[in-house]
């Protein structure tokens, strides 16, 4: 298992955890529309994206060309848009008023793979859209995050992201979390493949929000 980052250790050891059930949610296309938002950006850069298998490298091109730009320049992208939009992104349809409802019964966290130097200004955005949750920034797969949490908790967790190998991470760290795949955007969605042991795949937050109450009678 890969190590945490020393600034995602130290915010999830500041956490104030009570002793309800938790549940750990991503942001980018879980509870903030990321890849429509990605989309118009590259636009406006003279780029396009082409959704054929599930991932942004590969899929990403030059307008006028087929050949799929490189990883390198996928990532300047992805970090140029986060430069200039981490402020505005706009919320997933019906997450607000499924965390809202969850928030009654359990502790929300937002685990997310933002650029660190850019945790506040997220953190900023999601209290102005009423999702005032600690927000924790990390790097790389998130499964010694979510076992790092586990550790200190001894009731029902669950874990809510939109990449397959972030949820095979926390899958294969072997705590007993419920894993919920969750996609806003409809064509990845359709592109995701299963992840065997996954608890709930869908891309509707009034699902998630019904079916981890279920899980808490």
């Amino acid at each position: 298992m890969s190590e945490l980052a020393a600034f995602t250790r130290d915010a999830l050891d500041r956490l104030d955890l009570g002793d309800r059930p938790l549940v750990i949610v991503d942001v980018d296309e879980v509870v903030l529309r990321f890849v429509s938002h990605l989309e118009a950006f590259i636009g406006r850069q003279g780029y396009r994206l082409e959704a054929r298998s599930f991932g942004l490298t590969g899929n990403i091109t030059r307008l006028g060309s087929c050949r799929a730009v490189p990883a390198g320049e996928v990532a300047a992208l992805i970090a140029g848009f986060f430069a200039a939009h981490v402020h505005d992104q706009e919320p997933v349809p019906g997450a607000v008023a499924a965390l809202a409802r969850l928030s009654m019964r359990l502790d929300v966290v937002l685990l997310t793979n933002v650029p660190a130097e850019h945790a506040e200004s997220r953190a900023a955005r999601l209290t102005a859209l009423g999702m005032a949750f600690p927000v924790v920034a990390n790097d790389g797969p998130k499964g010694p995050a979510v076992a790092r949490l586990a550790q200190r908790v001894a009731h029902p967790l669950f874990f809510v992201d939109d990449g397959p190998n972030h949820l095979v991470s926390v899958r294969d760290t072997g705590a007993a979390v419920r894993l919920v795949h969750f996609i806003d955007d409809p064509r990845y969605y359709r592109l995701a493949p299963d992840v065997p042991g996954t608890w709930l795949k869908t891309r509707d937050w009034g699902e998630v929000a019904t079916r981890i109450e279920a899980a808490l009678v």
